[in-house]
């Protein structure tokens, strides 16, 4: 067995590992060190931070339903590239699975939409 098929992927990956550690290292040296007090604290859209309760804050529900949301319909949508590129060699068999896994999606959405899971209050 023989490793050269691997050869291009296996350099790819070095040369993307060389990259990364060269600008991670050409950055420490050449970039200015100025620190202050503002550029070593966390960074909140330019908004002063507001102290944090001693164990942790509390995140609102909608966040993580949002997160929940769109990780969903993202993966839901992801099923939908191997479908379009193999379109020709699916009979209509694939098309009207297809038909119907986009209108579950669809129901799927108004459902959300409907109970106000995309509103941002």
């Amino acid at each position: 067995m023989t490793l050269s098929p691997y050869a291009p992927i296996i350099g790819l990956f070095a040369l993307a590992a060389a990259f990364a550690l060269f600008s991670v290292a050409a950055a420490r040296l050449a970039g200015p060190r100025r620190l202050n007090k503002a550029k070593l604290e966390a960074y909140e859209c330019g908004i002063e931070p507001s102290p944090q309760p001693v164990g942790g804050g509390r995140f609102p529900i909608k966040f993580y339903l949002t997160a929940m949301l769109f990780i969903v319909f993202d993966i839901e949508i992801i099923f939908l590239y191997p479908w379009a590129v193999s379109f020709d060699a699916l009979p209509i068999f694939g098309f009207v699975e297809m038909v119907l896994f986009i209108v579950a999606v669809f129901v799927a959405y108004a459902y959300v939409w409907r109970r106000g899971g995309l509103d941002w209050d």
